[in-house]
């Protein structure tokens, strides 16, 4: 059994990006870009009105005769003499002649004839050609997340398509003979609703993962052994739910060595979640995870989410940002396994839940961050400052 920064140095060292794709922008939100984003054009690409109004000269005096208009995408075609003015808008051109451009609010208009009822000011209310970025410049960096700002400018750079880090396809595979699916345990003496994979499959999207199988067996190693052969070969990253302890029959991790399992760790010094193991079938990761929800669900986060981000070409360190809160309730001595508690954190305070068993599923609804206590650590009182990582 090794440590919890021991399996995740390991996890860490296996989350490299799988490879790269073009996607169409209007597909790449969420993305992480694997080349930089370059300008293909001029923003703005030529100088523009920065507000609706009268475009003029310097030194001219009203009234002014209007001679055009000036709008985004149909430009004044003309030029402009002394005492000559254009209406003009926001993202319209600059007509030829002009040398600043005056608000409407400052302005009157009788047919033709336009009179400034301000005077000049230093403010000429013009974009100039390629202030924002010039054609060439880089917009994006290798590595960005593609979100809604980071959208805008790569649409404004001019590109249809992006090319980004691949996401990892995963394949979930529950285990259990006591699993149905959801809606039909009550019907079933005897049954549990199979809740893991659920929440598995929404963490596997929460960090840009995505899911091409999610099936369910029972503990029989014939079934477990053909599914577990399907999966491997459509998936980066198989996900076995159940099996891994020491029970009768938990034939999971056993069925996998007997498909070529190169074990990286089997089982991790840590509270919840101890059963997790780690490993390779060819070019396929499996990360085995607990049948208890809990269980299931606290490894995931600490382990899943940051192989997930590197496989995807994010930072798989963002998956791990600790922080430090202040503890709201006494929390006693940490055993032998590094423990992580589940809590509700509000405003850097954080209370430990009550209910921190490993079969708990009303508790993953209510708790919002993870409470980390190192092996052997002492007992923690009100106000002690602790590690917390976003659940």
């Amino acid at each position: 059994m090794i440590s919890f920064d021991e399996a995740w140095a390991i996890v860490a060292g296996e989350a490299r990006p799988l490879g790269s794709e073009l996607v169409a922008l209007a597909d790449a939100h969420g993305r992480i870009l694997a080349e930089p984003v370059v300008a293909q054009v001029d923003w703005p690409p030529a100088d523009v009105s920065a507000m609706d109004g009268y475009a003029v000269r310097d030194g001219d005096r009203s009234p002014l005769r209007l001679v055009g208009e000036s709008f985004p995408g149909a430009a004044f075609a003309g030029g402009m003499g002394g005492g000559e003015c254009v209406r003009i808008f926001t993202g319209a051109p600059v007509p030829p002649g002009a040398d600043r451009v005056v608000m409407q609010e400052n302005a009157t208009r009788d047919g033709d004839a336009v009179g400034l009822t301000v005077a000049d000011s230093m403010a000429r209310h013009i974009r100039p050609r390629g202030s924002d970025f010039r054609a060439g410049d880089p917009l994006l960096e290798v590595g960005r997340r593609l979100d809604a700002r980071a959208m805008v400018a790569a649409a404004g750079a001019d590109l249809a398509e992006v090319r980004v880090w691949r996401r990892p396809r995963v394949a979930i595979l529950g285990t259990g003979d006591e699993l149905v699916e959801p809606g039909s345990a009550r019907t079933h003496p005897g049954s549990i609703p199979e809740s893991v994979s659920f929440g598995v499959a929404a963490l596997v999207a929460d960090w840009s993962g995505r899911v091409v199988s999610r099936e369910r067996v029972r503990d029989e190693p014939a079934l477990i052994r053909h599914a577990a052969a399907i999966a491997l070969d459509r998936s980066d990253l198989l996900i076995v739910t159940g099996g891994a302890s020491l029970g009768e029959r938990d034939y999971s991790a056993a069925v996998l060595a007997d498909l070529g399992l190169d074990l990286l760790f089997a089982k991790v010094a840590m509270k919840p979640g101890k059963p997790v193991w780690f490993g390779r079938v060819g070019d396929t990761l499996v990360l085995g995870l607990p049948g208890n929800p809990t269980s299931a669900l606290v490894t995931a986060r600490l382990i899943l989410a940051p192989l997930l981000a590197g496989l995807g070409g994010d930072d798989h360190a963002r998956a791990a940002r600790w922080r430090w809160a202040t503890l709201q309730a006494a929390l006693g001595p940490c055993g032998e396994r590094e423990t992580f508690t589940r809590a509700r954190c509000d405003k850097a305070l954080v209370e430990p839940l009550s209910n921190q068993d490993s079969g708990a599923q009303k508790g993953l609804a209510d708790g919002n961050v993870l409470i980390r206590q190192r092996a052997g650590a002492a007992a923690l009182s009100v106000g002690d400052p602790v590690d917390i990582i976003d659940f």
